[in-house]
């Protein structure tokens, strides 16, 4: 079993940056590929980036290509989010997921473990 606990959430502005970590606990992450979704109010919950099992390869929502950059750092079992010139669409709770796969999908169907989510706001 795999336990995710999502931090690094809060209240900014518009344009400012943060970085949630998603650590897990229970099993090694090494050999899962990783993703992080979002849910904004009155919407569906949505992808956002994945990562490899290796690191070596990522997969970003085209709308976020250029601020959000996810990366893995297998030593401490922990997945990040870096977010950067944050929007006010940006506002949502932020989502890890885990992929038994080493390469994960867009679906959210297809991960196995899901943390419990991390508030951002930004206020414009």
């Amino acid at each position: 079993q795999v336990q995710l606990v999502e931090s690094g959430g809060g209240l900014v502005q518009a344009g400012d940056s943060l970085r949630l970590s998603c650590e897990a606990s229970g099993r090694t992450l090494n050999s899962y590929g990783m993703g992080w979704f979002r849910q904004a109010p009155g919407k569906e919950r949505e992808f956002v980036a994945a990562i490899t099992w290796s690191g070596a390869s990522t997969y970003k929502t085209m709308s976020l290509k250029g601020r959000f950059t996810i990366s893995r750092d297998k030593a401490k079992n922990t997945v990040y989010l870096q977010m950067n010139s944050l929007k006010a669409e940006d506002t949502a709770v932020y989502y890890c997921a885990a992929d038994r796969r080493a390469i994960p999908s867009r679906l959210q169907s297809e991960y196995d473990y899901w943390g419990q989510g991390t508030q951002v706001t930004v206020s414009s």
